[in-house]
């Protein structure tokens, strides 16, 4: 039986985790964390913490990588959630693995991500952020596939996660399964290495927090940022599903 192969394309400072967390509580659903993070760090050569760590862990060529992702799950479960960083994918990494996945669009407001991501990691750029990468593998999924991928906004999600996750899987074709509200709290074997580094509230989460809603305050520079990326938000904001 060939899996359903979930891709869910996110930026950083996403509820992409918790989502991960979410589908892992499946039992019929294997999970991988980020499996482009090494040959992203690799060939940039940003100074992530772990970086070292992360590229000895997940090696730093991405085709073995995209071979894995268009196989079987692991333990050739039926259903196969990758959790995907789009400023991974870089220009030199081919796309046309991309096309046997089914690819699903996680996006947040840029103010929102600009602020949180700042707050772990000094001096943030456009790049770093993953808008621009997200927006052209949206129309790239588009083309490719003749089809207009899922697009889930975090905040429409968090509002109601349960009424969420049951659309979103009546559109993946599978059943909505009640334990992917919650999970228990702690760290997973299926955490990247990088999980000591940046999964401190998710290891401490047993299920989908409220949405911050609390006001912003942003230098000029980060703002100027938020205002470069919204774009490519509201680009895809507009395809997004809702309940």
């Amino acid at each position: 039986m060939t899996a359903l192969r979930i891709a869910m394309w996110s930026g950083p400072r996403n509820i992409s985790t918790a989502m991960m967390r979410a589908f892992e509580n499946r039992p019929d659903t294997e999970v991988w964390d980020e499996p482009f993070y090494g040959p992203y760090l690799h060939r940039t050569g940003l100074e992530h913490p772990g970086a070292d760590e992360v590229i000895a862990d997940q090696g730093s060529e991405w085709e073995p990588i995209a071979e894995r992702c268009i196989g079987n799950a692991p333990g050739n479960k039926p259903v196969f959630y990758q959790k995907h960083m789009t400023m991974h994918m870089l220009p030199d990494m081919g796309r046309e693995w991309i096309r046997h996945l089914t690819n699903c669009f996680l996006i947040r407001d840029p103010a929102r991500v600009v602020a949180s991501y700042s707050a772990v990691r000094e001096n943030p750029t456009l790049e770093d952020l993953g808008f621009i990468q997200q927006a052209e593998l949206f129309d790239y999924v588009i083309k490719v596939t003749g089809t207009l991928p899922m697009v889930i906004d975090s905040k429409d999600f968090l509002e109601n996660p349960e009424a969420m996750l049951q659309v979103i899987c009546q559109q993946l074709g599978i059943q909505y399964r009640t334990d992917m509200i919650s999970w228990p709290a702690g760290q997973r074997e299926s955490d990247g290495v990088w999980g000591k580094h940046w999964y401190d509230a998710v290891w401490k989460s047993t299920g989908f927090a409220p949405a911050n809603e609390k006001p912003l305050s942003l230098s000029a520079k980060l703002e100027d940022i938020a205002r470069q990326a919204l774009p490519y938000y509201e680009m895809m904001y507009q395809h997004r599903i809702t309940v």
